[in-house]
């Protein structure tokens, strides 16, 4: 879907990077996420104190309460992983919620960004398995019985390369059909405020979205986590 403008997609033609920025402007969006997630960070880092207050009040908060959810599915085991599930959840927010913005466009919407986070996420299932298990791993491929493991390992390959699938395809289509409606209303009725419902629901779905993919993060690392049966 082509924006009618998008802010540094204009500013990078200013540098003499259009090109590449008309190309790749999810690529663009997500530097800008980055840096903006950075800034945050740095703020709410910058005077940590042991009554945290402002920034790190509000940070703390969130964190603490996705570690809590995530060490009740997960255990104890699971509480080491908090930094990749929880980067994972606030990045996806981000990307979901910057859509909103007028001039910005969120990297969600596009299935190379929701690709890369999905196939981050299961390859590092693997390598929990792994660690945890060792060759001993490849068990959670073969099945409980031994004679039909050859069909039940085929069966957990697809499975596991249909998780890439379902998290990327999931996410992108949701946030390309928001977009797709939001552009559709602003060229309609823009000037009757219109959109503002759907924008409202935007920042619901922004928030279920990068949820379920937070949720399915953690069921895939506590499996991985388990012994097989």
């Amino acid at each position: 879907m082509e924006h009618p403008y998008l802010f540094f997609v204009k500013f990078f033609e200013l540098i003499g990077l259009g090109h590449f920025a008309h190309t790749y402007p999810h690529v663009v969006y997500t530097w800008v996420i980055m840096i903006i997630l950075i800034v945050f960070s740095a703020i709410a880092t910058r005077k940590i104190t042991i009554i945290p207050s402002g920034a790190q009040n509000f940070f703390e908060l969130i964190v603490s309460g996705m570690e809590e959810f995530m060490v009740d599915i997960s255990g104890e085991e699971g509480r080491w992983l908090l930094p990749l599930t929880a980067t994972v959840f606030i990045y996806v927010a981000a990307c979901n919620l910057i859509g909103l913005v007028p001039g910005f466009l969120p990297p969600s919407a596009n299935l190379n960004t929701t690709a890369s986070v999905a196939i981050v996420v299961v390859l590092f299932t693997h390598v929990i398995g792994i660690k945890y298990h060792g060759l001993k791993y490849v068990k959670h491929f073969m099945g409980p019985v031994w004679w039909m493991s050859p069909l039940i390992f085929v069966i957990e390959i697809i499975g596991h390369l249909a998780r890439i699938l379902s998290l990327s395809f999931r996410l992108f289509g949701n946030m390309m059909g928001h977009e797709i409606v939001l552009a559709i209303l602003f060229g309609l009725a823009g000037a009757f405020f219109a959109p503002l419902p759907i924008m409202a629901l935007g920042i619901f779905v922004a928030f279920v979205q990068a949820f379920v993919f937070f949720l399915l993060s953690i069921i895939y690392f506590t499996g991985a986590l388990e012994h097989a049966h």
